[in-house]
């Protein structure tokens, strides 16, 4: 037996000649049977195609003809359906020993003995089977099954050219593909969205298999790899700033598979077969693709899927097809795909049709889900193996909700989401009909409600929805968004523009918060050093004060937009009252500079520190005098309260809002600024959940800011309060805490008819 390379090229120039005659499909399919038979010394050679749901002999050498097109069975039936239903080779020294063998008398296979297949695939998914048969009982060797599978990609875009298949019926990676599937995985920003799916970078669809030119292709191939290996670098070199964990592991992981002699050696073995560096590529892949479903660890799977990824890559390198779904634009309601997505990406997409997104990765913590949530977007994250259970095009339900997408759902299904989705839409016109309405309790109490933002449109939302103004607007998704440092005037610019947007309604702003989990690539650390731990690292206000001419910039710029109003200023993650003394100090010298300059001055400036660090409680003392407001940024304060990165996804859920230790330290700290005139504001996940926020009113907070999606419910629950009743139940229930308090407080507002959902 030759190489395997050698047997594969002699089959493909002959059955290149084959697809360039003036024959009917049929006709070829005929001389291909006898061309690979030949080539390999196989008695019989057979092709099965998927047509109307079933495997059919379309031709064979070697069974009898009267079985053509006579011979057909379903899916997973029989040896030729379990190769197209599990996408997978089988290679049997005795066919009738397999416990899926089925005979069929019609066809004369009886003095067959040995059996190998490959699946015919077309874009991931099987629409055949070639196989190949001996009297004698004998495995077949390696190179002969590796001729197969090469030959076997020819013969998906002779099938494909010759419409023999229906391609929406070829069977996909998972063999319940066509079924409805139920996909779990964590809820990143809850909601609900359904439609098409579409994959964030496409797959390449190869058009042509069968190279012209061998030589062209190799230096195709190789010119590929050094674009990629330059692109793994760079992602490599911009992730040295407070990356570290999970996404570093991956970085190496793609560093060490781009760099594989094994894998760009097998490549180029199938490029000397025949093969165009697209067909190549995709041939090594659909080997490795086979091996993962025999992959029992998880390890070594998730390192599969990432070398899946990175074909990928290098499939969209060499074609030359390089841009995402967002460059083609969304055609239809869409719920988007992808391993994981910047915050840059994300905004590309047109937000009128993106109806939801799900990630393989993704994080509670990660910046891109800020801006989905600023979005209105829906997220679920941390779903693995998307391409192996979800095709381009399948209809899919998300419900952030519950954490689940739905693919491929039937009637039933998608009737009681419409359902759900009216039901939804319903109590949306109540909140909107809320948005006049003043946020004031049953004993009168009026409660501050105001809605965070960060995008120059999410400003649009305070007339939407009535918020009393924006409690935390997030300076650094200017910063996150762009290429390069906004320049001060461009800055100056988008202050200027969220100001008047707001008109009357107060706008805190928060200076630049860069580090731990929102990476600059353009801004790095001077020692070029990684940070175990980034959360806790060197970020926000650290930052700032290190590169002052970062803070000194957004200073100038802050002052120059609120000319003529008043600035509210808040700096973030202030520990220790001399770093809030330190960055007012900035803002007063720029102030000063003003001033000197004769330009137009704010009309006041009021200053706030965000209490992120659980040892800023003990000092609000000191600090208090000199703030004018202050904000507990729960999301960030709860992990360095608990000691636990929300990031982790063992972690993500573990700890409670309503624990009782995180609500009598908020207590305290309510206290702790009691006799200074400071406004106390809650701005974080935390005070847009309903049963949330209701602990929080029983405590004291009377100053909310909140996602926009989440002012209309949070201001239909105040209406529904007693905040006397409710102050002291909790009293109560921190004194003498409960086993479950999220339990208790649920029962104690569901007597009372408080829809805490």
């Amino acid at each position: 037996m030759p190489s395997a390379v050698a047997a594969a090229r002699t089959i493909l120039t002959r059955l290149h000649e084959v697809m360039a005659s003036r024959m009917n499909a049929q006709a070829k399919l005929n001389i291909v049977v006898e061309v690979i038979g030949e080539a390999l010394d196989s008695e019989v050679c057979s092709i099965y195609l998927l047509r109307e749901g079933m495997l059919e002999l379309f031709a064979t050498r070697g069974l009898a003809q009267e079985a053509v097109h006579v011979t057909r069975m379903a899916i997973g039936e029989g040896l030729v359906g379990t190769i197209a239903g599990h996408v997978e080779t089988l290679n049997l020294a005795e066919a009738t020993a397999h416990p899926d063998f089925m005979y069929r008398p019609e066809t004369g296979e009886e003095k067959f003995h040995s059996f190998a297949g490959v699946p015919i695939v077309r874009r991931e998914r099987s629409v055949g089977v070639l196989c190949v048969q001996h009297v004698e009982p004998r495995r077949y060797e390696e190179v002969e099954i590796e001729a197969l599978q090469t030959v076997a990609m020819v013969l998906s875009e002779l099938i494909a050219n010759a419409d023999l298949v229906d391609e929406d019926e070829g069977v996909g990676l998972n063999p319940a593909h066509t079924g409805t599937e139920l996909l779990r995985g964590l809820a990143l920003v809850k909601g609900l969205g359904s439609g098409a799916a579409v994959f964030h970078q496409p797959r390449v669809t190869i058009e042509h298999t069968v190279a012209e030119d061998t030589e062209a292709e190799r230096q195709r191939v190789y010119l590929a790899f050094d674009k990629m290996r330059d692109q793994i670098e760079r992602m490599a070199a911009q992730a040295e700033f407070g990356v570290g964990g999970e996404h570093e592991e991956v970085l190496e992981t793609y560093k060490m598979f781009a760099y594989d002699e094994g894998w760009s050696r097998r490549i180029n073995e199938a490029i000397d077969s025949g093969l165009t560096a697209e067909a190549a590529i995709e041939r090594v892949q659909q080997r490795t693709r086979m091996r993962m479903r025999q992959i029992d660890d998880p390890l070594l799977a998730d390192r599969m899927h990432d070398l899946e990824d990175l074909s990928n890559r290098l499939l969209r390198t060499v074609s030359g097809q390089l841009g995402t779904a967002a460059s083609k634009g969304l055609r239809q309601d869409s719920i988007l795909i992808a391993r994981n997505l910047g915050p840059a990406e994300l905004l590309e997409y047109d937000r009128r049709r993106l109806k939801g997104v799900i990630l393989e990765e993704g994080s509670l913590t990660a910046h891109v889900v800020i801006v989905a949530r600023a979005m209105g977007v829906p997220v679920l994250g941390r779903v693995r193996g998307l391409r192996g259970m979800v095709r381009e095009g399948d209809q899919l339900l998300l419900d952030a909700d519950a954490g689940t997408a739905t693919v491929r759902p039937t009637t039933a299904l998608v009737e009681a989401f419409e359902t759900r989705f009216a039901k939804n839409r319903e109590r949306q016109a109540i909140y909107a009909a809320l948005r006049e309405v003043e946020p004031r309790t049953k004993d009168g109490t009026r409660i501050t409600v105001m809605m965070n933002a960060g995008l120059r449109d999410d400003v649009a939302m305070l007339n939407l929805t009535g918020a009393d103004g924006i409690g935390l607007y997030r300076t650094e998704f200017q910063f996150l968004v762009s290429a390069t440092l906004p320049a001060r005037e461009r800055q100056t610019r988008l202050y200027r523009e969220v100001l008047e947007a707001a008109g009357n309604r107060p706008v805190v702003f928060r200076t630049v918060d860069i580090g731990g989990d929102k990476v600059l690539p353009y801004l790095r650390h001077d020692d070029g050093d990684g940070e175990e731990n980034p959360a806790m690292g060197w970020r926000a206000l650290r930052v700032a004060l290190e590169r002052e001419g970062l803070l000194k910039v957004q200073a100038r710029a802050l002052l120059e937009a609120s000319a003529g109003n008043t600035l509210n200023v808040m700096f973030p993650m202030v520990p220790e009252p001399w770093e809030f003394d330190g960055a007012k100090a900035v803002f007063e010298h720029q102030l000063d500079f003003l001033r000197k300059q004769k330009r137009m001055l704010p009309e006041a400036i009021r200053y706030g520190a965000m209490l992120e660090v659980p040892a800023l409680a003990e000092v609000l003392d000191i600090l208090a005098p000199k703030l004018s407001f202050l904000s507990i940024g729960t999301n960030d304060l709860t992990q360095f309260l608990f000691a636990a990165d929300r990031a982790n996804p063992k972690l993500a859920e573990r700890y409670d809002w309503l624990s009782p230790s995180l609500l009598r330290f908020l207590r305290r700290v309510l206290n702790g600024g009691e006799g200074y005139p400071v406004d106390v504001t809650v701005c974080g996940e935390m005070g847009g959940r309903r049963l949330e926020a209701l602990a929080l009113l029983a405590i004291g907070i009377r100053r909310l800011s909140i996602t926009p999606v989440s002012v209309g419910p949070l201001k239909e629950l105040v209406r529904q309060v007693d905040l006397g009743e409710l102050g002291a139940a909790m009293q109560g229930w921190l004194a003498s805490p409960p086993l479950n308090l999220r339990v208790t407080l649920a029962e104690w507002a569901a007597a009372r008819g408080i829809d805490c959902d």
